[in-house]
């Protein structure tokens, strides 16, 4: 048997990305563009995979993140000519849906969570327990903006109406990317971009994802048997390994932990 012969008998390979976690740029979690793009970039390029799957895991987190890391998987889904599916375990809510939508297809568990179309903003004020301490906060800026929602005064409310707009105009991305995506599979319902989130069943029936289905049988249906996969995941730099980092770490868990609690998970 020739060399030729020998290519062609191989059997077909599936790249699976695993997205596990919280979405956010830096060190605050796992998931951001810069840390993900060498990984992305080797899935799509090594070996001619015939599909990328996306097993993602994740309650969601920053918008600009999300929307850079769907963007690079579509880019090279295009420019490789390989189709991309989504497989959701506990969750893909929030940004974690935004990164399920740069699938051609999407698949959950009947368990899972999907949705959460919306933008959230959270702090805490901490102006009465500085008063009560006897602390004054002095703050001088040279724009009267500069100290929006500093958590340190009273809350002012042309500061929350100026967030308000940051945050619809965010959502307006969000919509577009899901509708982008999903064309003409999503039901006309009203409460689809309002923020809620539903088990599979129902989103399947909202047009969020195309199916219940997991990801090894899903892709030996489409591809063989004999299909090989071929993982990649997040890696943990060497200081991260030995426990330089453990406070950051475990803020980071607490913060994912609150998020996937939000989702009832």
């Amino acid at each position: 048997m020739n060399i030729i012969d020998r290519i062609r008998r191989r059997p077909p390979t599936v790249a699976v990305i695993r997205l596990q976690g919280m979405i956010a740029s830096g060190p605050r979690g796992p998931l951001s563009d810069e840390s993900l793009a060498p990984m992305i970039e080797r899935a799509f390029r090594r070996g001619k995979p015939k599909a990328v799957a996306l097993s993602i895991n994740s309650p969601g987190g920053s918008p600009v993140q999300s929307s850079l890391i769907a963007a690079r998987i579509r880019r090279l889904s295009e420019e490789k000519g390989v189709p991309v599916y989504a497989f959701v375990e506990d969750a893909a809510a929030s940004g974690g849906y935004w990164l399920a939508c740069a699938a051609d297809e999407i698949y959950a568990d009947r368990t899972s969570v999907v949705g959460s179309i919306g933008v959230i903003s959270a702090g805490f004020g901490a102006h009465v327990l500085l008063s009560r301490q006897g602390v004054e906060r002095r703050v001088h800026t040279s724009g009267k903006s500069k100290s929006m929602l500093d958590p340190f005064q009273p809350e002012k409310e042309e500061d929350v109406a100026r967030l308000k707009v940051l945050l619809e105009d965010i959502h307006a991305a969000f919509t577009d990317h899901v509708k982008a995506r999903r064309g003409g599979k999503l039901k006309e319902d009203e409460s689809l971009f309002t923020g809620e989130f539903w088990l599979a069943g129902r989103a399947q029936e909202l047009g969020l994802i195309d199916g219940i289905g997991h990801l090894v049988p899903e892709m030996k249906a489409r591809f063989g048997d004999k299909v090989r996969f071929r993982r990649y995941g997040p890696r943990r730099g060497l200081l991260a390994r030995f426990g330089a980092s453990v406070v950051q770490d475990v803020l980071a868990g607490v913060e994912e932990r609150a998020a996937f609690a939000r989702l009832g998970l």
